[in-house]
């Protein structure tokens, strides 16, 4: 349990819970490890957890009629998975793939709702998390619908570069292979 312990005391979503409402969720969450290509859920399958990514990048993409993918979002550490199609009780509306190595912290749709009723203040953290994913989303949103290319790629670069950042030679270098579809 200590594993899951300083997984939940690391993660956004979690991190703001009290000890003792972080020992609460720890008890009815689980650790899940998916190896790089490994499916997570795909579109269509019934939502029956609530997922947050505590290490790793994971692609959410919707299958087109023509057999390609279209990439809706690279989420990383810290981000929830699937959080409105379990809250809401329906199917999974895309499908996620780990990019890496990746480990999420799980929690079954019955027993979040339970935790939900029962400690009130991971309400709050949980909100706070799913609100900071809301403001990006809506910035992204007011992107594609206007911005330029170079703009959508420099805004990448600096989330990039923030979150995983290593500064060398004057300058900062993000240690991740990047493909032109992830792009």
């Amino acid at each position: 349990m200590s594993d899951l312990g300083d997984l939940l005391r690391t993660t956004p979503v979690f991190r703001s819970l009290s000890p003792m409402d972080r020992e609460t969720v720890a008890r009815a969450a689980s650790i899940r490890r998916y190896a790089k290509g490994q499916t997570i859920f795909e579109q269509g399958e019934p939502s029956d957890a609530f997922y947050t990514i505590a290490s790793g990048r994971v692609k959410i993409f919707k299958m087109l009629p023509s057999g390609k993918d279209l990439i809706l979002e690279i989420f990383g550490r810290g981000d929830p998975l699937g959080a409105v199609a379990a809250y809401d009780g329906r199917p999974f509306p895309a499908s996620a793939v780990a990019l890496e190595e990746t480990t999420c912290v799980m929690i079954a749709r019955a027993e979040f709702f339970s935790l939900l009723e029962q400690h009130p203040s991971l309400v709050r953290g949980l909100l706070q998390g799913l609100t900071h994913r809301l403001v990006e989303l809506t910035n992204r949103l007011a992107e594609l619908s206007g911005g330029t290319i170079e703009r959508r790629f420099a805004r990448l670069f600096l989330k990039l570069a923030s979150e995983m950042g290593l500064q060398e030679r004057g300058g900062t270098f993000v240690p991740l292979p990047l493909s032109r579809q992830e792009l």
